[in-house]
């Protein structure tokens, strides 16, 4: 078993000491913290208002729920068996590296925390209604994995995280900025959101096989593969399709067309799963989906600033 532990460690080229916290924290999924925040703020930059002291503490609270959330998945993925010695992925920090997982559940209740006080900052400069949306995003990141009925295993993790990551925090970034919610901005968040919930997706086809022997119901595995791998291209198809219908109704800006230059590396995710069957061939997969949202994000949001100067 050991020497399992060490060639799974060596072919994903882990690391120990620092990098084994850094792995703890999925950096590849933190494009779903950053992205968001960044994107509603540019969209309240256009309407003429922006506070850059909410705009980082909101960027940090985002960073801690949801590597908090990364910590409960780690926790109690160990907890209910799905995490072994031969399981491929930004987890094992248990499994591989030893870490204790009282350590780990600790660590994700002192993020919430953090990102409680950083709430009641952003919630006395803007609303106190923004706590009650705060902490329904905070319970939604731990019964993801948490609780007698997780998220994770059924088919609603890919809704859930594209919802509360994308849709919701987009509207909270925009909202403290400007104290008003725009159907706009709604409709904005939807492309973002679809590609949030695709990093999920990706996640859990590359699980499919241990998540079906888990009992886990998510899409891939009620799909297979496959199929499912056919709904994450529709899935992309629609995100770049509302991106241009937008466009063509000037909900965005022209400059927002820059944003079809992260097309190729969506296409490279469909082509990087197809015909795959081990995770560890999947993992450039899963980079280049976290990728996808990062580079649209950005770029999006680039976008929206060169449109208020232009």
């Amino acid at each position: 078993m050991q020497s399992t532990n060490n060639n799974i460690k060596h072919a994903l080229n882990e690391k120990d000491g620092f990098h084994v916290w850094w792995r703890m924290t999925r950096p590849h999924t933190l494009t779903a913290s950053f992205v968001p925040v960044f994107v509603g703020t540019m969209l309240a930059y256009v309407d003429g208002k922006i506070d850059w002291l909410l705009f980082f503490a909101m960027l940090v609270a985002s960073i801690l729920i949801q590597t908090a959330t990364n910590l409960f998945n780690e926790y109690y993925d160990f907890k209910r068996g799905l995490d072994t010695t031969e399981s491929v992925g930004i987890s094992g920090s248990i499994v591989r590296d030893g870490i204790k997982p009282k350590t780990i559940k600790n660590l994700a209740i002192i993020l919430y925390i953090l990102a409680m006080f950083i709430g009641a900052y952003i919630c006395y400069v803007s609303s106190w209604w923004i706590m009650v949306i705060g902490l329904a995003c905070m319970a939604i990141g731990y019964l993801y994995t948490g609780g007698p009925l997780p998220i994770s295993s059924t088919p609603f993790g890919e809704l859930a995280s594209g919802l509360m990551m994308g849709s919701v925090i987009i509207g909270i970034s925009y909202f403290i900025q400007t104290d008003v919610l725009t159907g706009r901005v709604v409709f904005i968040s939807l492309p973002v959101m679809i590609l949030i919930g695709s990093i999920n997706m990706a996640n859990n086809i590359r699980d499919r096989d241990g998540d079906k022997k888990g009992g886990r119901k998510t899409i891939p595995v009620l799909l297979g593969r496959e199929k499912s791998i056919t709904v994450m291209a529709f899935l992309f198809f629609i995100a770049y399709l509302l991106t241009a219908v937008y466009i063509i109704f000037n909900i965005l800006p022209l400059w927002s067309i820059i944003t079809f230059a992260s097309i190729p590396i969506a296409i490279k995710v469909i082509k990087n799963f197809r015909g795959k069957t081990e995770p560890l061939e999947m993992m450039p997969a899963m980079k280049e989906t976290g990728k996808t949202n990062t580079i649209y994000g950005l770029l999006l949001g680039i976008s929206l600033l060169i449109s208020h100067f232009i």
